[in-house]
């Protein structure tokens, strides 16, 4: 059985959660101590005992230790079984993150399957479901799998409520680069409100358009009429001729909308500045897809901690090399596997 730190590298619910993908895939055990141990309230949370239970039911797994606020788990998963699945978290912890935690044993299985996830949509602790969207299911697309997501309902932070359907079609994986990101063709701004004033998402869209050189009919407010809740993103989605990137930021009570826009101007322009394809989150995310197709490489920014750690993680389940280097000041390359 696999032993497992959670309080490793950056020793959140990501340790958790790319081991129960693995685990998953390779047929593998683990056990899995001290999970979120530096946190303020470590353990599992409602989000990660769900991601616990997706898992085991998608797969027919034993779990010991799936319970709130548990620090240890042991996870003895069976064969992963295609079908019609509903996950339903009960507060606004990431429904994209369940999503993501079943995606690449899903993606594998010998036949379609259907998720319903039910949580929040929309946090400032996960990628958003417009990420999902716009931006990671289109390359894992390219590396064979078909997947297809609707949105039904927007669940900002801290209400939830939301839900999406995703529709997961299998195909053999294959090795992909991604090298270059082309010409920008396009920059959007947008500024997504619930139960909010309007001027909120107007002042964000103003310091968008000001800072990303964006002009009006390029910036739009997207008042939300169906979510439970009240919330707040403001978003920037760069669209170039290889790869869509998508920078966000999420209103707080007490931030002025002003400097929710520039911190996500300030991703933004950080990756224009770049000139890499692949973003840092879209970085960390793509590292199991890769590694399950036997390889890739791609050009990203500075790799953040969840980069890192989730490398360690994998090649704890995987025997597969995975190389880090710096090129520029700005510039890394990442490669999994014999890719390039």
């Amino acid at each position: 059985m696999i032993v497992i730190d959670g309080s490793q590298g950056e020793g959140g619910g990501q340790v958790l959660r790319t081991s129960l993908s693995l685990s998953m895939v390779t047929s593998r055990p683990f056990r899995i101590e001290k999970i979120r141990a530096g946190r303020k309230k470590p353990g599992l949370m409602r989000q990660h005992l769900t991601c616990v239970n997706a898992a085991a039911e998608v797969c027919g797994a034993q779990a010991m230790g799936n319970e709130i606020s548990s620090t240890a788990l042991e996870f003895l998963p069976g064969p992963v079984k295609a079908g019609s699945y509903r996950f339903t978290i009960g507060t606004a912890g990431s429904a994209t993150l369940v999503f993501q935690t079943v995606l690449p044993a899903l993606m594998i299985a010998e036949t379609s399957s259907q998720l319903t996830l039910v949580g929040g949509t929309h946090n400032p602790f996960a990628p958003p479901f417009d990420f999902l969207e716009r931006v990671f299911v289109p390359v894992v697309e390219r590396i064979g799998p078909r997947i297809e997501l609707i949105l039904q309902h927007y669940g900002f932070y801290p209400a939830g409520g939301g839900r999406f359907q995703a529709r997961i079609h299998p195909a053999p994986l294959t090795p992909i680069e991604l090298l270059e990101r082309g010409s920008v063709v396009s920059r959007r701004g947008e500024a997504f409100y619930s139960l909010l004033p309007e001027d909120v998402a107007a002042r964000e869209l103003k310091v968008i358009g000001r800072t990303m050189n964006i002009g009006d009919a390029d910036l739009f407010p997207r008042k939300i009429t169906h979510s439970p809740g009240p919330g707040n993103m403001a978003a920037v989605t760069i669209e170039s001729e290889h790869i869509t990137e998508l920078f966000t930021g999420f209103g707080q009570k007490g931030i002025p909308a002003e400097r929710v826009a520039n911190s996500v101007c300030r991703q933004a322009l950080d990756y224009l500045a770049a000139g890499v394809p692949v973003g840092i989150h879209l970085a960390d995310q793509l590292l199991i897809p890769l590694a399950l197709a036997g390889g890739g490489r791609f050009l990203t920014l500075k790799p953040d901690p969840h980069t890192w750690t989730n490398i360690d993680v994998i090649q704890t389940f995987l025997e597969i090399a995975i190389q880090v280097q710096q090129k520029t000041d700005r510039v890394w390359e990442i490669t999994v596997g014999a890719s390039g």
